[in-house]
């Protein structure tokens, strides 16, 4: 029995179509969802990291939560400046070659995330996660959990630490 040459070679598909077709070029944009606690900082570092070693964009994205007294404009730009601080402080080493873009929405976060992913076009979303099960996780409801349920793109969930 003849051995075929690797890659498909003997096929008339060239080497470079394999190895163009393992690259990570399908992430173009990653959306980081933040509500500026230490465990999302861990996702959005995680979503940077990536970002930075496939080259896309991330979108480090926060929501203000709404409810009936509405939003006035003083507290969008205090969101906004939040934000701007928050990826100072936490994506600061990241490099100048990463493409970073800081967004703020208002209402519900998981719909927000959602949203934004379909009219943004994103690839992935980059979350995490405290890990909550059972009761805990019925009486507080979990965003990651219902973004995982309608997100139009893959969802990649950073876990929480565990000290040993």
């Amino acid at each position: 029995m003849e051995e075929q040459p690797y890659a498909g070679v003997g096929y008339g598909h060239p080497i470079d179509d394999c190895r163009k077709d393992s690259r990570m070029d399908i992430l173009k944009k990653i959306l980081a969802p933040t509500d500026f606690s230490e465990l999302s900082a861990r996702g959005v570092r995680y979503a940077c990291q990536l970002a930075k070693d496939v080259g896309a964009e991330v979108i480090i994205f926060n929501v203000v939560i709404v409810d009936e007294s509405g939003l006035d404009k003083r507290e969008t730009e205090e969101h906004k400046e939040r934000l701007h601080e928050f990826v100072a402080k936490n994506v600061a080493d990241a490099g100048a070659s990463l493409r970073i873009r800081e967004v703020i929405d208002a209402g519900q976060p998981y719909g927000c995330i959602v949203d934004c992913a379909e009219n943004e076009r994103i690839d992935l979303i980059v979350m995490s996660s405290h890990g909550r099960s059972g009761l805990s996780r019925m009486m507080i409801g979990s965003v990651t959990d219902k973004v995982l349920r309608c997100a139009p793109c893959p969802v990649l969930v950073v876990p929480l630490e565990r000290e040993n």
